[in-house]
């Protein structure tokens, strides 16, 4: 077994200790691995129920060692609150999970990501709008992050990996089951695109009701913000939303018909003070200057040079038709010919490459 993370999964299988609990006894005993090998510390700590301390004296290490066997995988990772690869956003929440077990590509939750959630039973509109404005995002460099739920998670994925773009998504079973099993196929392109599915709970954790809001808090916490795209009054998106509040993030939702039941949640929302949505410029306009210095300030970091071979394309048009003076973007718009919400895309994905520089009032201008 591995010597330390193995005391870290065997804390976390502990019968009664939550989140909650394993950060408050992270912070008296820094190191899971102590309260395993020093007996007599056990007596010492307050308010430790009787079960606990008798599962410390005699851990089930063969669960244990399911987990670590999963994690022998290629492409399979367990993650501690304490390693350089947790993700520092989401480390920065007050619920954080003191272990992420990941499978696929970990370098994901170093880059900007943008959580896309809504209806399990969204409207064809609903739908679509999830489809394209994730497709939109992907191109333009963001991850997109979801639950991989029927409905709108489904179609937010499945918009990403339709230009070859980036997706999390993240579990509320143990990442080595796929749930709903529907989605087997769905969760084998996004592994297959380079993309990633997480989860908080231990190997073999099956669907279970209450989990799945609790899953939310990560989606949320993993991203510079959400976009809710249909949303009922009673919707579980909007837990999402409401978390992302609480976590400081920018909160996006999207309005529909006023006969449209689905689009009361995000009308709610948009009351509340969520930005209103129409196209993906109002999200890119809001989390640009985020994304780039979210990424700026990786110095591990690995963006995808979406540029390597499309700047003899529309990016050097861009390019070509923005002065090294601040320019409106409506001005690189007609000088183009593109469309605006194009250029909008266009001109973050060269901040994020380091081509161009942003400017207050929607101005951009050249670095090189």
């Amino acid at each position: 077994m591995n010597n330390n993370l193995k005391y870290w999964l065997a804390l976390h299988r502990a019968p009664g200790v939550g989140t909650s609990t394993f950060h408050t006894l992270l912070q008296q005993i820094k190191d899971p691995k102590i309260l395993f090998e020093n007996k007599e510390l056990l007596n010492t700590i307050p308010k430790l129920r009787a079960p606990l301390k008798e599962y410390l004296l005699t851990p089930n290490w063969d669960n244990v060692e399911k987990d670590l066997r999963w994690a022998e995988a290629e492409e399979n990772h367990i993650l501690t609150y304490h390693c350089s690869q947790y993700p520092s956003l989401l480390r920065e929440t007050d619920s954080a999970p003191p272990l992420l077990f990941a499978k696929g590509n970990t370098e994901l939750l170093k880059m900007p990501q943008l959580a896309m959630v809504g209806s399990r039973n969204p409207s064809s509109g609903g739908k679509e709008n999830a489809f394209n404005f994730a497709k939109s995002l992907a191109q333009s460099g963001m991850t997109i992050t979801s639950g991989m739920a029927l409905g709108i998670d489904a179609a937010s994925h499945q918009g990403a990996l339709s230009v070859n773009g980036f997706t999390i998504a993240v579990a509320g079973t143990g990442a080595d089951r796929i749930y709903p099993a529907k989605h087997q196929a769905l969760a084998h392109q996004i592994i297959d695109n380079n993309g990633l599915i997480i989860s908080e709970f231990v190997t073999g954790t099956p669907p279970i009701r209450a989990n799945f809001p609790l899953r939310n808090r990560i989606i949320s916490g993993l991203s510079l913000g959400v976009l809710v795209v249909e949303a009922a009054t009673k919707s579980g998106s909007l837990i999402t939303a409401r978390m992302a509040g609480e976590q400081g993030r920018e909160i996006f939702a999207m309005p529909g018909s006023i006969h449209n039941p689905l689009a009361k949640g995000c009308h709610a929302l948009i009351k509340q003070g969520a930005k209103l949505v129409e196209t993906t410029e109002d999200i890119l306009e809001e989390l640009g200057q985020i994304a780039s210095v979210a990424i700026s300030s990786s110095k591990e970091r690995e963006h995808p040079d979406i540029l390597t071979e499309q700047l003899d394309n529309e990016y050097t048009e861009v390019l070509e038709n923005l002065g090294f003076e601040p320019t409106a973007i409506n001005s690189v718009v007609e000088r183009s010919g593109l469309a605006a919400e194009d250029v909008s895309s266009m001109l973050l994905v060269l901040e994020l490459q380091g081509y161009v520089e942003s400017h207050s009032g929607g101005h951009y201008s050249r670095i090189k």
